[in-house]
């Protein structure tokens, strides 16, 4: 062992677990509740005999995101209206070019692009490709020979074949977009969206059934225009609005007094365009957007 005390080891591990559980669940509270049951195991386990902490933790965090994500399944059959993953207030910042790729995965494209996976695929896939660990070490984590865990990372990346779910376009081409979106809201005119939205552009709202919400997705450049220019610009009147960072990617709040009742996220085309708008408004998953949450590039990890 480390020299730190069975709750330090395990406080220093926390971060991880919480980067890992999040990616895995799309919901930071199911991610809060397996990493705590985590810790639960940890304090009932002999932990004198565990020679590899971190890989222990990293076991029981995953295995219990299996669980949850096969509870998770069976709600969604029910969920009223497209789900998508809750929205964190995360700060990527300037990161090396090799952490991009963990920064990257916790875009809202990126996590609804796992959700084609089995959750044994996205388990591997995560740990492996996002985290870094050794498909032998993947094998040990999810009970299975090494052959079968390379078998699930490659099969997952084939499944994930768009890449595009990962682009993030720099920090000024971001505002001057969502600046132009602002400016259709407030105009109504749909001039100023002409030629940043992608042909194929999707637009979906998730509001889980407890509140208004669009229960279809809409497509198609025309047809999104003019519902942001003058649908959301008149639903939204007199409401204030904010940019903000969500899961790395420059967003809008917009609050009912000081309420958060919806955030705004987009995905970007590899040319530069708009082509995902998401629109969550679910209030139970808008609390966490007031409590900025630190991303830890070189692993991964989340924290307060």
């Amino acid at each position: 062992m480390t020299g730190l005390s069975d709750r330090e080891t395990f406080e220093t591990a926390r971060p991880r677990l919480l980067g890992l559980a999040y990616r895995m669940l799309g919901s930071m509270a199911d991610a809060e509740d397996a990493v705590q049951d985590t810790f639960l195991k940890w304090q009932d386990a002999d932990t004198a005999g565990i020679s590899n902490a971190d890989a222990f933790l990293t076991t029981v965090c995953t295995n219990r995101c299996l669980d949850l994500l096969k509870s998770a399944h069976k709600k969604r059959v029910d969920y009223v209206g497209p789900w998508i993953p809750e929205p964190l207030h995360i700060e990527l910042g300037t990161t090396p070019e090799s952490d991009l790729d963990r920064a990257q995965s916790l875009t809202t494209a990126f996590l609804l692009l796992l959700e084609r996976l089995s959750p044994k695929e996205r388990a591997a896939y995560l740990l492996h490709e996002v985290f870094g660990t050794p498909h032998a070490e993947v094998a040990l984590t999810l009970g299975i020979s090494e052959t079968a865990a390379r078998q699930l990372v490659s099969r997952a990346a084939r499944h994930i074949t768009n890449p595009v779910a990962r682009f993030i376009p720099p920090a000024d081409h971001q505002n001057r977009y969502l600046t132009a979106f602002v400016n259709a809201l407030e105009t109504g005119s749909t001039d100023h969206l002409a030629g940043l939205l992608a042909e194929s552009v999707r637009l979906q709202t998730d509001g889980g059934g407890k509140t208004t919400a669009l229960r279809r997705t809409l497509e198609g450049a025309a047809t999104i225009n003019k519902y942001i220019s003058r649908i959301l610009g008149r639903l939204w009147a007199g409401d204030r609005w904010d940019f903000l960072d969500i899961n790395g990617i420059r967003g809008l709040v917009v609050y009912e007094g000081s309420r958060v009742a919806t955030a705004l996220t987009l995905g970007y085309s590899e040319d530069g365009k708009i082509d995902q708008v998401y629109i969550i408004r679910n209030p139970e998953k808008l609390n966490r957007l007031t409590a900025p949450l630190r991303h830890h590039p070189e692993s991964g990890a989340l924290s307060h």
